[in-house]
């Protein structure tokens, strides 16, 4: 397991020190939300997309990906009932595929619960379903051009109505059958489903490509109330080899110490399994 930070936990600091800090603390990769750069990824010049790889580079970081793809945008919506809607969606996700292959990255995590939420649109969780398929379908040449891996997010009913449980996530993932289409896990989210966290990485094994360290309280792993021995442990018993990626909701202890607290109770938990 590799560790990264999600590089909107550092707020308002500048790449070049939000990195630096990053990899004095250990972590060896870093993940982007694209509104960090433009709130329109398609803004995001190809001169500032190589600025951005070579500072992350400079600072001894791997590019892990994107996530928050659809947040602070206008006009895209997952399960949209109208084709015009998806099909704009559609054509942004193959953009931000391009962006992160752009920046070095591998993976875009499918979250933004926002521009997915049933309840708006006052349509079936079955509907939903078909629509994200066939906004997702869209995107997959795309995926395919750039080397990247779309991995969709299930969150828990606090922030949404639309895929709430991980086996939800897979049955969407099994239906648009692509190897560039998988699963991303988030503790967060994992803990409001009435199976055990490691059950659920067990019950994932063949199709979780990237992971979301956090705690139920919105903070950082080792910050809550949230025993990661079991997930870690689970994690390796699958064989995970991929990125765990400290992602936080709650910024009130500081950056320093969310950054810093987090690598360091993981690193803690690694060496006690």
């Amino acid at each position: 397991m590799k560790s990264a930070i999600c590089n909107e936990t550092f707020k308002d600091w500048p790449f070049e020190k939000a990195f630096a800090y990053a990899r004095e603390l250990g972590y060896t990769g870093i993940e982007f939300a694209p509104f960090t750069m433009n709130n329109d990824a398609r803004a995001i010049s190809p001169q500032q997309r190589d600025e951005v790889r070579q500072q992350a580079a400079a600072a001894g970081l791997e590019v892990v990906g994107l996530h928050w793809l659809l947040a602070f945008t206008e006009g895209f919506y997952l399960t949209s009932p109208d084709e015009a809607i998806r099909a704009r969606t559609g054509d942004y996700l193959a953009e931000l595929a391009r962006l992160c292959r752009d920046l070095g990255g591998k993976v875009l995590v499918l979250g933004s619960p926002m521009q997915r939420n049933l309840q708006p649109l006052g349509i079936t969780h079955a509907e939903g379903m078909r629509h994200a398929e066939d906004t997702i379908r869209r995107a997959v040449p795309a995926f395919e051009e750039c080397g990247v891996t779309l991995a969709i997010e299930p969150l828990g009913p606090e922030e949404g109505d639309f895929l709430n449980l991980t086996e939800q996530g897979i049955e969407l993932a099994q239906a648009i059958d692509s190897p560039h289409v998988k699963l991303h896990l988030d503790v967060k989210a994992m803990s409001s489903e009435d199976k055990p966290i490691a059950q659920i990485i067990r019950d994932s094994r063949d199709w979780v490509v990237h992971f979301h360290a956090n705690d139920a309280n919105r903070r950082g792993p080792g910050m809550g109330e949230i025993d990661f021995q079991p997930i870690f442990a689970a994690l390796q018993e699958i064989d995970y080899d991929g990125w765990v990626s400290v992602e936080v909701f709650d910024y009130e202890p500081g950056v320093e110490a969310l950054a810093s607290e987090s690598i360091a109770y993981m690193r803690k938990v690694l060496a006690e399994i």
